[in-house]
Parts: structure tokens; sequence; C-alpha cells
């Protein structure tokens, strides 16, 4: 298998985000969300590092793209995972069909 050539990566990336938007429509669990996010922010970095290494190796915005991306997943998750501590606290469950009807 050929690693100098972008495709691989670039499919590598695709499925990392079909994957990821699959996960997102049919979970039912914040927590299940968080993971399908997650994955659809991972196949973006992929494919920005891909593009950086493969078309622009003079400058590198792809990985600050791709670590600026890192970040904000990074507190994306420690914010989602304290609002689920949070509901299950209060209402003993984090499916996301149970807690739809909750108003105020």
């Amino acid at each position: 298998m050929p690693w100098n050539d972008p495709r691989i990566f670039q499919l590598l990336s695709l499925f990392l985000l079909g994957c990821g938007l699959m996960g997102l429509i049919s979970r039912r669990t914040f927590l299940g969300m968080l993971i399908s996010f997650e994955l659809i922010l991972n196949g973006a970095g992929l494919n920005l590092m891909t593009v950086d290494r493969f078309f622009h190796q003079d400058l590198p915005r792809g990985e600050a793209f791709t670590l600026f991306i890192m970040g904000v997943a990074a507190s994306e998750t420690a914010v989602v995972l304290a609002i689920m501590i949070l509901l299950f606290r209060r209402y003993k469950t984090i499916e996301e069909e149970k807690l739809r009807g909750l108003k105020g």
C-alpha cells in the first residue's frame, strides 16, 4: 500500500466522516452522539492534514487548523460531559428521547 498517495487518507477521512454522520443520526444517547461528533471532527482534521501534507507543503496551515479543531473538540467534550453528569443526577437518564419533553 503506497503511503505517498493522498487518496488513501482522503478515503479514510471520508469513512470517518460517514461513520460519524451515521452515528449522529442513529444514536439515542448523548454519549453516542458525542462519540459520533468526535469521529466527524477527526475526519475533518485528517482531511486538513492530508491536503496540507500533499498539496501545500510550504505553509503549515493544515497543522494549525487541526490543532485548533483538537482544542475545540476537547473543550466541547468537557462541557458536554459536565452537562451529561448534571442531567443524569437530576433526571436519572441521558437518553435524548426521554429528555426531549422537558421544559424550563
